[in-house]
């Protein structure tokens, strides 16, 4: 190959752009929508792809701590996210909160509302009420925080369905297998088929927020493009359209 040839041949490959990566995204259930709009918007901007996966928090902290190749972990509460960085699991330098959610008493689109009373338990009626596993996944320690707080959990508790993540509680109301269950607010938005009938006080449970952060200890630079995305007015817009409080 002649010199000018060779040349010519690096410039070519000096010029060309790095190839794309993959970015595996552990993500709380409740972000489901917003994944769907943010991984196309973070592909134009920056020509990476993102794999996502979808679950209760706590099932995602324990895949991580099970060595689960995760580049991305995104949580519903702060528990989960601190019980990784303890153990030196996150990258701690690169946290922070991405967004916040409200807490809503779910039921048929175009149901009356309900009170948040003693009388929640009798309105179950032979039904039962759907919500996330309540010692595990944050909208289910949420809300039985929430009814707790508002002296409710002892006469609902034997009436409880509890699921793996929230948005299977929303299928049950969905779908008339449960007549109310307890979900975020962004999750009651995204079904046709469901309304808010209350809206839980937000002094009866934890500030809701998802912190999310690098998975500790792998490679590449993509993951953290996607954090510096998910920071960006563009990714902040897609989660206010969609229900979510964005952080001060």
């Amino acid at each position: 190959m002649s010199a000018p040839l060779r040349m010519a041949l690096a410039a070519l490959l000096l010029a060309a752009p790095a190839a794309a990566d993959t970015v595996t995204v552990f993500a709380a259930a409740s972000l489901k929508d917003a994944m769907d709009r943010l991984a196309p918007a973070f592909r134009a901007a920056s020509g990476h792809e993102l794999s996502v996966s979808l679950a209760g928090s706590s099932a995602l902290a324990r895949q991580i701590e099970a060595g689960a190749p995760a580049d991305v972990f995104i949580s519903a509460n702060l528990s989960w996210m601190d019980r990784l960085a303890g153990k030196g699991m996150v990258d701690a330098a690169t946290r922070f909160d991405l967004a916040g959610n409200a807490l809503v008493l779910a039921g048929p689109a175009g149901a009356a509302p309900v009170p948040l009373d003693a009388s929640l338990a009798g309105r179950l009626g032979g039904g039962k009420l759907a919500m996330a596993l309540v010692e595990a996944v944050p909208a289910g320690i949420y809300g039985k925080e929430a009814l707790t707080s508002l002296g409710l959990w002892d006469s609902v508790a034997p009436k409880v369905a509890e699921t793996d993540n929230v948005r299977a509680a929303l299928a049950l109301v969905a779908v008339g297998a449960a007549p109310m269950g307890i979900v975020y607010a962004t999750d009651a938005a995204a079904e046709p088929r469901v309304g808010v009938l209350a809206t839980f006080p937000e002094d009866s449970h934890a500030p809701i927020r998802y912190p999310a952060a690098l998975v500790a200890d792998r490679p590449g630079t993509a993951a953290a493009e996607f954090l510096e995305f998910l920071k960006t007015d563009e990714a902040g817009s897609v989660l206010a359209g969609l229900g979510f409080a964005l952080p001060d």
